[in-house]
């Protein structure tokens, strides 16, 4: 069994989810925007993140599947549950656990963005763009991460993991 080494604790992970919801927050002061959080690695920030915000949400989700039960990306992005409504005219946020590659943030983004919503950001925990491929823009971003595995707050290997308070490095 590897072992995990905690890059981020549970109180640095709290203050990073409370800086982002201000800034969230402010951004739509006057608007109900669409939380659309990408299953199943966000599930524990994104609720974290809209109990912090001082704004009216509404909740979809969505699930994209790239890794599989390995350490790395299969490079296929596969849409196992899609969006079940129209975002057209709607402000949409999209809140993510990591930004790796890129691949399925980007597929996820070019959906949605031909549903017309008035507006279009993401917010992500982690981004690790030294691996990245595809450019993504991230609005809202929690940390900036090295190219390490990720477990924790949400993040899994092989749906194990997920259940961990604090974000740890796989160490071999």
């Amino acid at each position: 069994m590897p072992g995990l080494e905690v890059v981020f604790s549970r109180d640095q992970i709290a203050d990073a989810v409370r800086t982002l919801a201000a800034r969230i927050s402010a951004d739509y002061a006057g608007k109900e925007p669409l939380v659309v959080g990408v299953l199943k690695g966000s599930f524990i920030f994104m609720a974290d993140l809209i109990r912090a915000l001082t704004v009216p949400v509404k909740v979809e989700f969505v699930r994209l599947a790239s890794y599989g039960s390995g350490r790395d990306t299969s490079g296929e992005v596969s849409v196992v549950q899609p969006l079940g409504r129209s975002i057209k005219g709607e402000d949409v946020l999209v809140v993510e656990d990591i930004v790796d590659r890129g691949l399925t943030l980007n597929l996820l983004l070019e959906q949605l963005r031909a549903d017309g919503p008035a507006s279009l950001r993401l917010c992500a925990l982690l981004d690790k763009a030294s691996r990245r491929r595809v450019p993504v823009q991230i609005d809202y971003l929690g940390f900036a991460v090295s190219d390490r595995f990720l477990v924790g707050y949400g993040l899994d290997w092989a749906e194990r993991y997920r259940h961990l308070p604090d974000i740890h490095a796989v160490v071999d």
